[in-house]
């Protein structure tokens, strides 16, 4: 086996410094960790895969696809178009069921990160291991599916990748599905969490006071300013941040920018802060991660999440809250 570095997130063997501290008063250490790539040489998706790139490993067991289709709208609506049609040898992951963990009203947000320990087992149910390749897709340019590649990557496991263009493309290209339940042999999947990948409420008021970071707001601009909120019971943004549409992420295709145009449009709103001192939220942990892949992508590193995000921000009234463009 050969080991080759191939981490996102800042990388370091001891405690880092990061503005005034904000972050390090928590006792946040970063860790580098390896991919493990078959002797072959096989190199790994980390980022995106494309259909056809895909369409030439259905059948290699060394790699496993996740349908990440979801509908706030209609919860179950992912499954049964997963049951009705999906790239073959898929498992289904469920937003509500299978990544998120248990949410309490008044308490945390929408969709709180699961238990290491659950979480694990999901993935070794799904036939996930240390030398397996992922794929996650969805039908909606991987604002659902980044969920699970952000999972996956804070768990210590760097291969897996983003279907670009998602169910759409591999549909429209003709490529073979199926339809029906599908299980996959399970493995033993072992975590290795990523310290300071995510942050807490009280890190991200700290932080929205300090010039040396920068908070990323990744819902559409009217909910940041306020002007509308259909799913969330309070307006508005926090204190400080700045609006980044997940979906200028992607182009008219459906497809993501090349990294130079996101590279263009993530140095305009990040400037010279370092990307551990990059913040990114959105409803509830989900599209946030979609700028943090955006983010890396570009090459300009990993972010940090704030998993519980707005939803979980107004669970506390005495949280500040700005609308409008401030």
């Amino acid at each position: 086996m050969v080991l080759r570095s191939a981490f996102p997130f800042p990388i370091g063997s001891s405690e880092f410094s990061t503005g005034n501290g904000i972050l390090g008063d928590f006792g946040v250490t970063v860790l580098l960790f390896h991919c493990i790539i078959p002797a072959r040489g096989f190199m790994p998706f980390t980022m995106l895969i494309s259909a056809s790139e895909l369409s030439l490993h259905l059948k290699d067991p060394d790699w496993a696809v996740a349908d990440c289709r979801f509908s706030l709208d209609d919860t179950e609506r992912g499954r049964r178009d997963y049951l009705e049609l999906h790239i073959p040898g898929a498992v289904y992951a469920h937003l509500d069921h299978d990544l998120s963990g248990k949410k309490i009203p008044g308490k945390t947000g929408r969709h709180p990160l699961p238990e290491i320990g659950t979480f694990t087992q999901t993935l070794s149910k799904w036939g996930i291991d240390s030398n397996t390749q992922v794929v996650v897709y969805d039908d909606a340019t991987g604002a659902m599916a980044v969920r699970l590649w952000w999972m996956l990557n804070w768990l210590g496991h760097r291969n897996v990748a983003l279907l670009d263009g998602g169910w759409q493309r591999w549909h429209r290209t003709g490529l073979p599905s199926r339809a029906g339940q599908e299980y996959r042999p399970s493995k033993s999947f072992e975590p290795r969490e990523v310290q300071g990948a995510y942050v807490q409420a009280e890190q991200v008021q700290k932080a929205s006071k300090d010039p040396n970071y920068v908070i990323l707001d990744a819902r559409s601009a009217p909910r940041f300013r306020g002007e509308v909120e259909l799913i969330d019971p309070v307006a508005g943004h926090i204190p400080s941040a700045l609006s980044a549409p997940c979906e200028e992420n992607v182009s008219p295709e459906g497809t993501f920018l090349s990294p130079e145009i996101l590279r263009r449009r993530f140095d305009k709103l990040i400037k010279s802060v370092p990307p551990e001192n990059v913040i990114c939220y959105c409803g509830s942990g989900v599209t946030a991660a979609h700028n943090l892949f955006a983010i890396a992508y570009a090459g300009l590193g990993m972010g940090r999440l704030y998993a519980g995000s707005w939803s979980d921000w107004i669970t506390d009234s005495a949280r500040p809250i700005a609308r409008g463009t401030e």
